[in-house]
């Protein structure tokens, strides 16, 4: 038996301990000249997660950072969907050993828009087994935020190399833009840009807080502020400082206080410019733009709906891409179907049905202005039964179908 897997396996077993059960991710060992040793996970998991790594550009990174002379501390490994891996080594033994952890989500996100993404761009070349295999492995990834995921990299990071480094001791990729950002301002499709950006602060004035299928999609399709810098960091600040800025005004438009919107927007402003690496910007991108969606919605709460009723129409609006069932509301808040039903009636004005028609139909509208999605497309990512259904509803609420809807937004824009 090699001697130096056996070690490896040891070491995984050791480091995979380390990690919660309900945040476990994938943690890799390979030799400092880029063989696998060992893996904490198996079969087609394995191979589908090992070639994202060399398809998305990882593995060249690991590599880099192992050549590299400045490699003491671990380093975190982006990708333009949103994946991410860090990388870290143990020196103590003569043939050192390269640790790879992830990958994790930095943001929720869904096996078609990650396709739509990867097809979108030079990964479409070739086979596309391997972006298959990959989607449907996307809800079973961890999501983490920049600081829960670093903070496990130098827990592990620690753990190997006997020292006691912080989160601070952490370096991440600031080169994504040039590599592996979508596309360069000149070949990207403006009129999708605008329509994708457009919709990212509609959600904001209208506080909905199932916003992550529109913010993976405008990340895919734009890097941000198309500013030339031979800083890759300068160029994110400059970015979120300008995406904030918008975000302070939908938020202002949506109903929110200038007194709370302008000081909350100033904050981080000033917390962006003190950033120190990628990955901590995109979490604060996040952050704030989840920070202002929820102040939009508390707004727009009807203070008439009691706690059960609010939290219906909450998770109404988080499952409008699945049927929703009186009995599923009801079980939620636990009440009788038929308490249910009469209680929303009399809160809303609206039956359930007819409320979680209107939602999707609301949903729907989005989707027509800020998406090119056929309507079977979007009948089929809103639960419909058929294209056909959807185009009755539609015109029963907004008086045209959503055809003549898109095709009037389109010229009176």
């Amino acid at each position: 038996m090699n001697t130096s897997v056996t070690q490896a396996e040891q070491n995984l077993a050791l480091l995979q301990s380390l990690i919660p059960s309900g945040e476990r991710f994938s943690i890799w060992c390979y030799t400092n000249e880029g063989q696998m040793q060992g893996c904490s996970c198996h079969g087609v998991i394995r191979e589908t997660l090992h070639h994202a790594f060399q398809a998305l550009g990882a593995y060249d990174k690991m590599i880099e950072y192992v050549n590299g002379s400045e490699n003491e501390a671990p380093r975190i490994l982006g990708s333009s969907i949103g994946m991410q891996w860090a990388v870290t080594l143990e020196k103590e033994r003569k043939q050192s050993e390269v640790f790879v952890l992830g990958p994790v989500l930095s943001t929720p996100a869904d096996g078609k828009s990650i396709y739509a993404a990867l097809t979108a761009g030079r990964y479409a070349m070739g086979d596309l087994g391997w972006i298959e295999a990959l989607c449907a492995l996307i809800p079973t990834l961890p999501v983490m935020s920049y600081a829960v995921f670093g903070r496990y990299v130098m827990l592990v990071h620690n753990v190997l190399t006997g020292r006691q480094l912080g989160l601070e001791a952490l370096s991440a990729d600031a080169g994504l833009r040039e590599k592996e950002q979508a596309y360069d301002i000149s070949e990207r499709n403006r009129v999708d840009v605008y329509k994708s950006e457009q919709a990212l602060l509609d959600v904001v004035r209208r506080g909905e807080i199932n916003y992550h299928q529109v913010l993976n999609r405008s990340s895919s399709l734009s890097p941000g502020v198309p500013v030339r810098s031979r800083d890759p960091l300068r160029q994110m600040k400059t970015s979120i400082v300008v995406f904030t800025t918008l975000v302070t005004r939908a938020a202002m438009e949506g109903g929110l206080s200038p007194e709370i919107a302008y000081p909350l927007g100033d904050s981080y402003i000033q917390t962006a410019e003190d950033c120190r690496d990628s990955g901590e910007l995109n979490s604060l991108a996040q952050t704030m733009y989840h920070d202002f969606i929820y102040r939009v919605h508390q707004q727009h709460m009807d203070p008439r709906y009691s706690h059960a009723i609010q939290k219906c129409c909450d998770y109404i609006e988080m499952s409008l891409d699945r049927k929703i069932h009186a009995r599923d509301l009801a079980a939620l808040v636990g009440y009788t179907e038929y308490y249910l039903t009469e209680k929303f009636r009399s809160e809303t004005g609206l039956s359930v049905s007819d409320y979680v028609r209107k939602a999707k139909i609301s949903r729907a509208k989005m989707l027509l202005q800020s998406t090119d999605m056929s309507v079977s497309e979007i009948a089929e990512r809103l639960a419909f039964n058929s294209a056909n259904y959807l185009i009755r509803v539609f015109k029963e609420l907004e008086g045209c179908t959503p055809a003549a809807y898109r095709a009037a937004f389109v010229s009176g824009r």
